[in-house]
């Protein structure tokens, strides 16, 4: 398979993680990863936002990590917010979180959502899962060029 790992261009993925253990791990995995991953971390749902809307359209994220249960707006509110948002509103968002409710991945698809993904618990599953989305969003999926204007 032709992958993008000759590509000298970084990737860009915003992880909205609130949890300091799990952030971590996400950094360390796409640092052993296969790709140069410039990975912004944002600790909550305001966060979040803030980083989206202060970031020329040529930095913005090619991918969003997005947790639900996140401090001061959840994560909901943030697919919302960035699916409602013309010039954010086509960057993949997938959902890594502890929830397997039914109405949570009905609501998060409702919202948009690209992929939904449950959390593993245990730390092995939980790195799998984590290379095996780069493998897909970051190495075979393509992204358009932004302009600076979005």
């Amino acid at each position: 398979m032709k992958t993008r790992a000759s590509s000298t261009r970084s990737l860009r993925v915003l992880l909205v993680e609130d949890n300091p253990a799990d952030a971590r791990l996400v950094q360390e995995t796409f640092r052993e990863g296969h790709l140069p991953v410039h990975l912004s971390v944002a600790r909550d749902g305001v966060e979040a936002i803030q980083f989206l809307t202060n970031t020329d359209g040529s930095s913005l994220p090619h991918l969003i990590l997005l947790d639900l249960n996140l401090p001061r707006k959840s994560g909901f509110e943030v697919l919302e917010e960035i699916k409602g948002n013309k010039r954010l509103r086509s960057i993949p968002i997938i959902i890594m979180t502890t929830s397997d409710a039914e109405k949570d991945i009905v609501r998060s698809y409702d919202l948009h959502a690209n992929a939904f993904i449950t959390k593993p618990v245990d730390l092995e599953d939980f790195i799998d899962a984590i290379r095996k989305t780069e493998e897909f969003w970051l190495m075979l999926v393509r992204y358009p060029v932004r302009s600076a204007n979005g």
